[in-house]
């Protein structure tokens, strides 16, 4: 993104990324309604059931977490690259279905899925601030870094797959 030029266009990968993510909070939504269900039989009444508090729980952490992941790979994708970002995106949501299983087993299942999440949240932020200062460099020097920078973060966005 430069000065000169207006806000890249949305592109596909963005739209799957935010597909999925309402696939996955329907997923989740309904391992509540499931577990819900099953522990006593009358719909959303918590009695404490460990299994449908589990599940309450990552799903309710999963819900929290999503604004802060759309807001980096939106800032992410329109201020230095779409294509790392949207890689980032789908990894971003696929660690986090793994935070949800590994949350329903044993509590040290969920912690590689969190971990990792928090690298790509990270990921997705630093090309936010690389996009912002790069703007700035443009604004203020006429230096423009933007080739550096998408070749930089297309390197960089494989090795996200390395836990």
């Amino acid at each position: 993104l430069s000065p000169q030029s207006p806000a890249s266009a949305v592109s596909p990968n963005y739209i799957s990324d935010k597909i999925l993510c309402v696939f996955l909070t329907a997923f989740f939504a309904s391992k509540v309604e499931h577990e819900s269900k099953h522990s006593n039989g009358k719909g959303f009444q918590r009695l404490g059931s460990s299994a449908f508090d589990r599940v309450y729980i990552a799903n309710q952490n999963c819900g929290h977490a999503y604004p802060t992941f759309l807001a980096m790979l939106w800032c992410a994708g329109l201020l230095c690259s779409p294509a790392p970002a949207a890689f980032a995106g789908l990894m971003y949501l696929f660690v986090r279905q793994k935070y949800f299983v590994g949350y329903l087993g044993e509590r040290t299942q969920s912690t590689p899925g969190y971990l990792f999440g928090k690298r790509i949240i990270l990921f997705l932020f630093l090309m936010s601030v690389a996009g912002i200062l790069n703007y700035y460099l443009v604004f203020f020097f006429g230096s423009d870094f933007e080739k550096y920078i998408k070749m930089i973060t297309s390197a960089i966005s494989p090795l996200l797959l390395i836990p």
